[in-house]
């Protein structure tokens, strides 16, 4: 899935990392003949990349980012309590990461990534959704679900 270049920074091992909208980062590294990105190393140059788009397989997984924060959870639902929006495919907004956990019974989840994700979940597990992936819940009869809303906490100054 392809993401928006957000910024840069570079590592411990002082490696450029592409930071995406995603929250996820993706190493750019200018190791020739297998990456051959000498922009990498050149600050104007660097800088012409963001707003561009660079692939973020984490997102196709559907890998959770390290260090976020639950900013807010909707639920619980039911079958008959589930709002109307979350009955058809929707998206969780840009810069921010849904987690659909189920606290009781079965349900179904499908993501539009590449390739697609579909999941049955049951009680006690959890399933991360990229920001703005197309995905679709369904759930059994029986079936309670909380969806935690996730994010980075901005760098205090």
């Amino acid at each position: 899935m392809r993401r928006p270049i957000v910024s840069f920074r570079q590592d411990d091992a002082r490696d450029w990392v592409a930071e995406l909208a995603c929250l996820h980062g993706q190493h750019v590294r200018h190791r020739p003949p297998l990456h051959d990105r000498a922009w990498v190393l050149d600050d104007a140059q660097r800088g012409d990349r963001i707003g561009t788009e660079w692939d973020c397989p984490l997102c196709d997984r559907a890998e959770l980012p390290p260090d976020l924060d639950v900013t807010r959870t909707a639920g619980p639902f039911d079958a008959r309590s589930l709002p109307p929006g979350l009955r058809r495919t929707h998206t969780v907004a840009a810069g921010m990461w849904g987690l659909l956990r189920l606290v009781r019974g079965s349900a179904g989840i499908e993501l539009d990534v590449d390739p697609p994700i579909r999941r049955r979940l049951d009680a006690g597990t959890a399933q991360p959704i990229p920001p703005e992936v197309p995905h679709l819940v369904s759930l059994d009869s029986d079936a309670v679900i909380e969806v935690d809303f996730l994010t980075r906490a901005a760098a205090s100054t």
